[in-house]
């Protein structure tokens, strides 16, 4: 099983495991992708995904995870108006056990879709997004991933498959989102590249460090010289602290 969004990293993936298939001799509809929606998933996004996994001829499912995240939020005592790291993390950490029970009822594996940059950068949710049984995107960073599917695109034109092409290269022009905030006029709220525009301009792929519960500032100190000397781009700190 595979979760799909919409974006860049979870439609390699899925180009990845349709190739695999295929060299196999499979049937394409042995690989099922899931799509998830909640609190910021778009239009733009899910219909994407659901044109691409119907262009492909898989194992498409849509489970929304709404309510149930929902009633996990309301369980735990947590304000529905507050969209922290909690509001967040529990949205991926619902679409993991649905992955995983999906797997499990099928006889299946699920696939992971985080890239080389998030990995290196901790930006996953633990019991969430970061576990899988293959990670196919293990060891390829996020400027990596746009090429590829950039690739992708332009050969599925050369052959004539323009509705491929042409939903691919929508999914490349989708700012790079988790998605787990609320939209904002029906449009992506949450953009990463945000964080370090300048970076992403220059055509580097960043190096960030994100800290939490640092209470001593002499610790925060030796982090930071210490991220000087390694070449870190960027600190990000809670606001919290």
């Amino acid at each position: 099983g595979i979760g799909i969004s919409g974006g860049l990293d979870s439609t390699l993936a899925l180009l990845v495991c349709i190739k695999a298939v295929d060299l196999l001799g499979l049937p394409r509809e042995s690989v099922v992708t899931v799509t998830m929606p909640c609190f910021g998933t778009t239009k733009r996004t899910k219909g994407n995904a659901d044109k691409l996994c119907e262009l492909f001829g898989t194992d498409y499912r849509c489970v929304n995870i709404k309510d149930s995240v929902t009633q996990h939020l309301t369980d735990i005592g947590h304000d529905l108006t507050t969209t922290d790291v909690t509001y967040e993390n529990a949205q991926a950490r619902e679409r993991t056990q649905v992955l995983m029970d999906i797997a499990n009822s099928t006889g299946g594996l699920v696939v992971g879709t985080g890239d080389l940059s998030e990995l290196v950068l901790g930006w996953a949710t633990y019991n969430g997004d970061h576990m899988s049984m293959y990670a196919v995107n293990g060891s390829v960073p996020k400027t990596l991933v746009r090429r590829i599917v950039e690739v992708y695109a332009e050969d599925m034109r050369a052959v004539g498959e323009v509705k491929i092409a042409d939903v691919l290269c929508d999914v490349l022009s989708t700012p790079v989102s988790p998605e787990l905030l609320p939209p904002k006029d029906g449009e992506i709220a949450q953009k990463t590249e945000d964080l370090v525009p300048f970076l992403f301009e220059e055509g580097k792929n960043p190096l960030l460090i994100m800290l939490d519960g640092i209470t001593d500032v002499r610790n925060f100190g030796a982090i930071a010289r210490t991220c000087e000397c390694a070449g870190v781009d960027g600190i990000i700190i809670p606001a919290k602290n």
